[in-house]
């Protein structure tokens, strides 16, 4: 089942949910309310959020000549999705992680903190930043933001339910079926509701992973990196908001926080085995490259590239 046609599936369901909820609680009317509310509350997050994120996380946009290796990998993944120059931001993390925002790819950002320019070699970027770039081209921002909207406007009709029920209204509303059956629909619509959200942001993660390793020209970069990723995002934890968790490229919030419980991510390993076609990659952390991330021959793409595919043939053999 494709990405594209699982994502509409799942906004079909939320959508049907919506209107249960409505119609179970007021109907109609009930149900407009509830979904205006729901987009005003979103509307002002998708227009600003790259200004709040990049503000929460005290992200400062760099030149080409601050970071010209980074800004060049930037440039070259703009270059094959037929894209914009994006603009480039650096987080004053040590944990490795980045992410994408942005209505648009006109308006786009990337983001990518200081512990994954430290980290990564120059292919393992190349792969990171072209799954970030995916989520902008594929209109991921969008997408979140009509699941979120969605999603808002069933938990409003759930507190609505739930508060008309605790007061006794509707015992005898023949839609509902009574107070009762409106109590229960307000308890397991948001729970179903935050569970097809995060199903939608685990589907465009694996859309973003294919695109990005297309963009890239090759999975064994962005495999490379996610080994990595999952790595050191348990032995360097990141400061970081449950509310944001969402747009970076791995879960940056610790392995024992209860947010996990839900998380919008898939497992690493799930992705890693679908970009590889179910084996490991071969890790390139020692692969001709400087501590800095960036090739010493000045040949980062090809020779990365090179290096990657002989060490997956020796290992396949």
């Amino acid at each position: 089942m494709g990405n594209w046609f699982k994502t509409a599936l799942l906004l079909g369901v939320l959508t049907a949910l919506i209107v249960w909820v409505g119609n179970m609680f007021g109907g109609r009317q009930g149900m407009i309310i509830a979904f205006v509310l729901a987009i005003g509350m979103n509307f002002f997050s998708y227009w600003f959020s790259d200004k709040i994120v990049l503000r929460m996380y005290r992200a400062s946009e760099v030149s080409q000549a601050e970071s010209p290796e980074l800004y060049d990998i930037v440039r070259t993944i703009a270059f094959k999705a037929n894209m914009p120059m994006p603009r480039i931001y650096v987080i004053p993390e040590n944990s490795p992680n980045a992410f994408a925002t942005g209505r648009n790819p006109e308006h786009a950002v990337v983001a990518v903190t200081r512990g994954l320019l430290e980290l990564m070699n120059r292919d393992e970027i190349m792969g990171v930043l072209a799954h970030e770039m995916a989520h902008v081209r594929n209109r991921d921002i969008l997408i979140g933001s009509i699941a979120a909207t969605m999603a808002g406007a069933i938990m409003i009709l759930a507190n609505m339910a739930r508060w008309t029920a605790f007061f006794g209204g509707g015992s005898r509303d023949e839609r509902g079926g009574g107070a009762i059956g409106m109590l229960v629909a307000a308890i397991v619509a948001p729970i179903a509701a935050m569970l097809i959200q995060m199903a939608v942001s685990r589907s465009r993660e694996y859309h973003a992973d294919e695109t990005g390793a297309d963009l890239a020209g090759h999975p064994l970069g962005l495999a490379s990196a996610l080994q990595k990723l999952g790595a050191y995002s348990k032995r360097i934890p990141m400061q970081a908001q449950a509310n944001t968790a969402h747009m970076f490229i791995v879960n940056p919030l610790s392995a024992g926080s209860l947010a996990n419980l839900f998380s919008t991510h898939p497992p690493l390993e799930e992705r890693i085995a679908r970009l590889m076609g179910g084996q490991t990659p071969p890790h390139q952390a020692n692969s001709g490259y400087d501590n800095s991330g960036y090739d010493k021959s000045g040949h980062g793409e090809d020779k990365g590239k090179k290096q990657a595919e002989d060490a997956w043939r020796h290992l396949s053999r």
